[in-house]
C-alpha cells in the first residue's frame, strides 16, 4: 500500500463526534466526487463515484451516522480492462437526498439544486474544526501524497479555479501556503515543503501518517548530513594528497638538480621530512621539526621550496 493510500486509510476511520464537522466532510465528498440528479418528475438522487474503498467506507459511515440513512452500494469491476474497481454509492430516496443536500447547502430554501456544487457554501466550514473536516474530505476524494522516501509532494486536484482558490484560502487559515498550477483541464493545489505537508497532515488529523513522515524526514536529513560530511572530508583528503604529491615532486626536483646543500637548515629539514613522511599533514610535519612550528610555518617553507623548484625549471628551460 502506498503512503498516500495509508493516509486515506487512516482518515477513513475518523468520524467526528460533532454533526457540523460530519456535514462539512460530506459536503466536501459530494463536491469532490459526487453527482446530483433530478429526473423529469423532480425526484432527486445523489451518487458518489470513487476508486478508493476508503472514500466509499468513509462516505457510507458519515451518512449513516449523521442522517441515519443507508447508501445503496454498487461495485463495478474493470479489472480485465486494466482499471480498478469503481465504487458507486447512491442515495435513491428523494426525501433522504433532499435532506442531505439542504444540510450541505447544495439545495436552497426553494428546494432548488445549486448550479455549481463544485463550490461548497462558506457556512459549512465556519468553525476551525469544520475546516479540518472539509480538507479531509477533499483530500480523500481528489488528493494524493508522494512517497516521502523519494520526494515531498502533496496535492488536491480541483475541477475549477474557484474550488482551488477556496482550498487555498482554507489552508491559509492554518498558515499553510498552498500553490496552484494548471494541469490539463484541472487546477491543482499543491505543497512541496516537507514541513508544510506535516502541517496539513496535522490539520487533517492524520497523526499516525504524520509520525511516519517525520521519521522518514529525520532519517533523510541524517543521511544527507552524513553524505555532505563524507563528501567534504573526501574533498579535503583529495586536496591534501594532491598538494603533498606536488610538494614531493618539487623537493625531488631540487634534490636531483642542485641538491639540498644550498638550502637553509629550516628548508632542508622540512624538505627531508616531507620525503620521509609523504602522507603526513602539515600539522604533523610541524611537530616533527627539531624546532616545532605551526601549520602556517610549515606551509610557508614548502611554498618557498615550490618557488625554488619552479625557478630551477624555468632556468633549465632558458638554458635549453
Amino acid at each position: 500500500m502506498s503512503f498516500s493510500a495509508r493516509v486515506k486509510e487512516e482518515l477513513s476511520h475518523q468520524v467526528g463526534s460533532a454533526m457540523h464537522c460530519r456535514i462539512a466532510e460530506i459536503g466536501a465528498i459530494i463536491s469532490g466526487c459526487g453527482r446530483i440528479f433530478q429526473d423529469e418528475k423532480g425526484k432527486v438522487s445523489i451518487k458518489i463515484h470513487t476508486e478508493n474503498i476508503a472514500v466509499a467506507r468513509k462516505y457510507f459511515t458519515l451518512v449513516k451516522k449523521t442522517y441515519n440513512i443507508d447508501s445503496v452500494i454498487c461495485i463495478k469491476s474493470h479489472i480485465h480492462a486494466g482499471r480498478n474497481r469503481i465504487y458507486i454509492l447512491e442515495i435513491q430516496n428523494d426525501r433522504d437526498a433532499r435532506k442531505i443536500l439542504q444540510s450541505v447547502k447544495f439545495m436552497n430554501g426553494s428546494n432548488e439544486i445549486v448550479q455549481d456544487y463544485a463550490l461548497v457554501h462558506p457556512l459549512i466550514f465556519q468553525k476551525t474544526c469544520c475546516k479540518r473536516a472539509f480538507l479531509r474530505g477533499m483530500f480523500l476524494c481528489n488528493g494524493s501524497i508522494s512517497e516521502p522516501e523519494k520526494t515531498y509532494h502533496f496535492e488536491i486536484v480541483c475541477t475549477t479555479s474557484e474550488r482551488a482558490q477556496q482550498l487555498c484560502d482554507i489552508m491559509k487559515t492554518f498558515n499553510i501556503d498552498g500553490k496552484c498550477i494548471t494541469r490539463k483541464k484541472y487546477r491543482v493545489v499543491y505543497i512541496k515543503e516537507a514541513s508544510q505537508i506535516v502541517d496539513v497532515l496535522n490539520v487533517m488529523e492524520a497523526h499516525v501518517s504524520l509520525m511516519e513522515l517525520e521519521n522518514i524526514r529525520i532519517l533523510k536529513e541524517m543521511r544527507n548530513s552524513v553524505n555532505r560530511r563524507v563528501n567534504c572530508e573526501t574533498a579535503n583528503i583529495s586536496k591534501t594528497v594532491s598538494a603533498a604529491v606536488k610538494q614531493i615532486e618539487d623537493i625531488t626536483y631540487i634534490r636531483d638538480t642542485v641538491g639540498f646543500s644550498e638550502l637553509t637548515e629550516g628548508l632542508k629539514e622540512v624538505a627531508q621530512l616531507r620525503l620521509d613522511y609523504p602522507e603526513a599533514s602539515l600539522v604533523e610535519l610541524g611537530k616533527l621539526l627539531s624546532s616545532p612550528v605551526g601549520k602556517s610555518g610549515v606551509n610557508h617553507r614548502l611554498r618557498k621550496l615550490s618557488i625554488l623548484a619552479e625557478e630551477l625549471r624555468n632556468s633549465k628551460g632558458q638554458k635549453g
